[in-house]
């Protein structure tokens, strides 16, 4: 079943700001260049003062950082963890997060819905803060960081005060395109997975992404452009990067996958490539629910102070967390 809701126009606030802030000339951008934009982009992204537009976090859910040690490396990871009074804290589902922006981003901007997902299903909610794409580090990286994290929690189970039988990926733009191979990955290692939310996804990184007709339709929409999304590309599969390995779109085979929720902002130019996924899915036998909003913009999901359709899609993917993340077992066939 698919969903519409709204009417096909950007909020006044989004259009505000994007009047506000002049967007980096992306295409002439030094490494330099993108390294001081990055960080001062995530340092605001993380300030206080940001959530007038980012929201405010649920007071019922505890925050803090935490560094995961993996064989070859440390990842932070922002966790949220329901207070005691909303469920206990232990054998808790577990929602692996992956946070959008690609070259810039960070667990931070996702506090509103993140904390809310965990004090209200309720369940520990890991967000990654996985290596950030820039010159000699392409998305592989990045893909590999959810991964291991991911991994590294189920196993440590205990430790985390999760029920590894209970576990979704969840990710939004760049961090849909982790989660969504997440979830192929998990169907091929046997890791149980019960559900993939994927908001506003790049799930395509082959020349082929911008043959959509949403990418020409929305080429310059106030949140996310094509001259961002060709430096994205640019960094993310650089020569040598097998992008067809890197693009769920483009997958042989999507069936047996935990079933997915796919939202899509229809003011966009990634919005088809959620369409189509949706329906690749279907067509394989894996369930997806496609909603879409119309007027919302991409990245819609951290910004509810100024995108009224945010809190929709996050009732929307904790009403779908919840069903999915229920405490019965997942009985063969019932995918």
């Amino acid at each position: 079943m698919d969903d519409v809701i709204g009417v096909e126009r950007p909020s006044v606030g989004i259009r505000l700001l994007h009047a506000l802030r002049k967007e980096p000339d992306w295409s002439a951008m030094t490494t330099e260049e993108l390294i001081a934009y990055r960080d001062a982009e995530n340092r605001r992204r993380a300030s206080r003062l940001v959530r007038v537009v980012t929201g405010l976090p649920d007071r019922g859910a505890g925050i803090r950082w935490r560094e995961v040690a993996l064989a070859d490396r440390e990842v932070r990871v922002r966790v949220y963890r329901p207070s005691p009074d909303r469920g206990g804290d232990v054998d808790l589902p577990l929602v692996l997060h992956v946070h959008g922006g690609g070259f810039v981003g960070t667990a931070a901007q996702s506090d509103w819905v993140n904390s809310h997902l965990a004090a209200r299903l309720p369940a520990v909610v890991v967000s990654v803060e996985h290596r950030l794409l820039a010159p000699g580090t392409p998305l592989p990286a990045a893909v590999d960081d959810g991964w291991d994290v991911l991994r590294h929690v189920v196993r440590y189970a205990g430790d985390w005060g999760i029920d590894p039988a209970r576990t979704a990926v969840f990710g939004e733009s760049n961090g849909g395109v982790i989660a969504a191979l997440a979830a192929i990955r998990a169907r091929e290692s046997g890791l149980p997975l019960r559900a993939q939310v994927l908001v506003n996804p790049a799930l395509d990184l082959t020349e082929a992404a911008f043959d959509h007709t949403s990418m020409t339709r929305h080429a310059n929409s106030p949140t996310l452009t094509m001259a961002h999304l060709l430096l994205y590309r640019r960094l993310a599969v650089p020569p040598g990067t097998d992008a067809r390995a890197l693009s769920p779109l483009r997958a042989d085979d999507l069936s047996g996958l935990a079933p997915a929720l796919v939202v899509v902002p229809t003011v966009d130019p990634l919005a088809d490539h959620g369409r189509r996924y949706a329906e690749r899915l279907r067509e394989a036998g894996t369930p997806a629910r496609l909603t879409e909003h119309p007027g919302a913009t991409h990245g819609f999901l951290s910004m509810p102070g100024v995108v009224r359709q945010a809190k929709a899609a996050r009732a929307e993917v904790a009403g779908f967390l919840r069903d999915r993340l229920a405490a019965r077992s997942t009985k063969v066939g019932e995918r």
